[in-house]
């Protein structure tokens, strides 16, 4: 192992949980205002997860009144308190962009175990 992967390796966090693309996630942020610290949440679909080393991130969509944001996280971000995995998602690609375009119903993810 050389010299930067040990840096690297450093500023990894193991704690996070498994997931995949078509999850839904609840992640916990920490937000800073002036000189007070709070927690905000954000749940919704994680449309992507690009793998590395201390460059990893996931996208993660959710609908807030009516209109769809997305959001990059830095997976080993030290402003990310903890990650929650809500439901897991049956989905069969690995980055599920198309989510982008449907709307209402079909815009929802079956579960991992659904029988329809």
């Amino acid at each position: 192992m050389n010299t930067i992967e040990a840096l690297e390796r450093e500023h990894m966090r193991f704690d996070m949980p498994k997931f995949k693309a078509g999850d839904t996630v609840r992640v916990h942020v920490r937000i800073i205002e002036g000189e007070k610290e709070r927690t905000q949440i954000f749940q919704g679909a994680v449309l992507r997860i690009q793998r590395g080393t201390t460059n990893a991130s996931f996208i993660v969509r959710k609908i807030s009144e009516g209109i769809g944001v997305e959001r990059i996280f830095p997976l080993y971000s030290p402003a990310i308190d903890r990650i929650e995995v809500v439901n897991e998602g049956k989905v069969r690609q690995g980055r599920i962009y198309y989510l982008r375009n449907l709307k209402g119903k079909a815009a929802r993810i079956k579960g991992k175990n659904s029988w329809e």
